[in-house]
């Protein structure tokens, strides 16, 4: 038999952050490794908009989105991995990638929106750098084979 499983203990020892938003963007979950990741104790980002890590200039695209997916119940994000810019406390950028979940209300219609987030930031700087690198041995071969 299965023992019985802590969700607040799960969601608290993951290495991956989990935040849940309320139908509005408010935050009001935010675990331990999203305060690692982003910055933010959890007294500092429940309540606030998720503006909180999103980059000024991409939250337009944002909000239509996440309304969007309030209004309709829909998101292709469930299975399909987003990755997006985002930035922490100190205003640096990360690369993170994500799922959400629609957290339905009594009605069936959302109410919440959960997200898992992980920061990807070395792993795109890493492929930044190798596509970097490639270009440069592209241009070099190109050079030697209009030289000869």
């Amino acid at each position: 038999m299965a023992a019985a499983i802590d969700l607040s203990q799960l969601v608290a020892a993951v290495g991956d952050a989990i935040v849940v938003t309320d139908a509005s963007g408010a935050i009001t979950l935010w675990n331990p490794a999203a305060e690692r990741m982003f910055g933010f104790p959890a007294s500092e980002a429940l309540g606030r908009p998720l503006d909180l890590i999103i980059p000024e200039r991409l939250r337009n695209r944002h909000w239509e989105g996440f309304h969007k997916t309030m209004l309709t119940g829909q998101t292709k994000y469930g299975t399909d991995l987003l990755r997006v810019p985002a930035v922490d406390k100190g205003g640096r950028t990360l690369s993170i990638a994500f799922t959400v979940a629609l957290l339905p209300a009594a009605d069936g219609k959302p109410a919440a929106i959960a997200a898992v987030i992980r920061d990807e930031t070395s792993r795109f700087n890493e492929e930044r750098s190798l596509r970097k690198r490639l270009a440069e041995l592209e241009a070099q071969l190109a050079e030697r084979s209009t030289a000869s």
